[in-house]
């Protein structure tokens, strides 16, 4: 009998590219708060989902370099290191507020299929950012008042995005930096003739973080852009204005999530703007 969690299967079930959960992370995340368009950011949002009437056109920006662990230490293979790039959108989910994840880049295939699992729509990219270190040096800015960080992220050899974060403060309640559930839409098509727009799972799931810790977090100014960039649309959310920045620690483990609804079951969902 074939073994596994994700494909390939095989007689062990060693050879999958992802294991099962739970997955655990800790990761350097370099956060941007700012204002998109409003109605490029609700062009975005799924069935199930509204404008943020409190926050239209509100959005993060997030450079992350992460370490990814399952139950048997995977962190002591240096590949389990990998970084991303992602937007999320203010928007609410029955009146509650949440943040929708329209696009992602990731320069990892195991991570790109965790989150495919997951309704993260990752597409392959490649993602630097500014290191600190515990010692002073003119090599690396410090994590504190004063100290600059820059990230970047591309795809196919074309900028896609970049920010800067200068530090003053510590901020004062971290966890609100991640306040928001996150929702995100689990969709896989047909190959099918003729069943292009009936996908086989098309569901807003709520993602559950367990153990979920934001630690070492400062806050300053910031200077974001999306540059334009042949087959992709993350420059429509391109920022009217950039509020703030932050650089943080974040950590926890990933084992299940909610469903919310399932799409292919609701007969109002209107498919005609499906990709087919």
């Amino acid at each position: 009998m074939l073994q596994g969690y994700f494909p390939p299967l095989s007689p062990s079930g060693k050879s999958g590219l992802v294991s099962a959960p739970p997955w655990h992370y800790a990761g350097d995340a370099l956060g941007i708060r700012f204002r998109a368009d409003p109605d490029a950011a609700a062009a975005t949002l799924p069935p199930g989902l509204a404008v943020d009437p409190d926050s239209p056109g509100g959005a993060t920006a997030l450079f992350m370099d992460w370490q990814f662990s399952s139950e048997d230490q995977t962190y002591l293979d240096p590949v389990s290191q990998y970084r991303e790039f992602l937007l999320l959108v203010d928007a609410t989910w029955q009146g509650t507020p949440v943040s929708w994840c329209p696009y992602i880049y990731v320069d990892n295939d195991a991570s790109l299929a965790r989150g495919w699992v997951q309704g993260f729509p990752k597409k392959m990219g490649t993602i630097h950012q500014t290191r600190s270190f515990p010692v002073a040096t003119p090599a690396a800015p410090p994590l504190g008042p004063g100290g600059t960080f820059a990230a970047a992220a591309s795809t196919h050899g074309v900028r896609i995005a970049e920010g800067r974060v200068t530090l003053a403060a510590p901020v004062a309640d971290p966890a609100a930096l991640v306040g928001r559930p996150l929702v995100n839409r689990r969709y896989f098509p047909r190959l099918a003739a003729g069943r292009h727009q009936e996908p086989a799972v098309d569901e807003l799931v709520r993602a559950d973080l367990h153990d979920l810790q934001v630690v070492n977090a400062w806050a300053g100014s910031a200077e974001f852009s999306l540059p334009d960039a042949p087959g992709n649309e993350t420059s429509a959310l391109a920022p009217i204005s950039v509020d703030a920045g932050f650089k943080a620690t974040i950590t926890y483990s990933v084992q299940d999530l909610t469903t919310l609804v399932d799409l292919t079951t609701d007969l109002s969902t209107d498919r005609t703007t499906e990709p087919s």
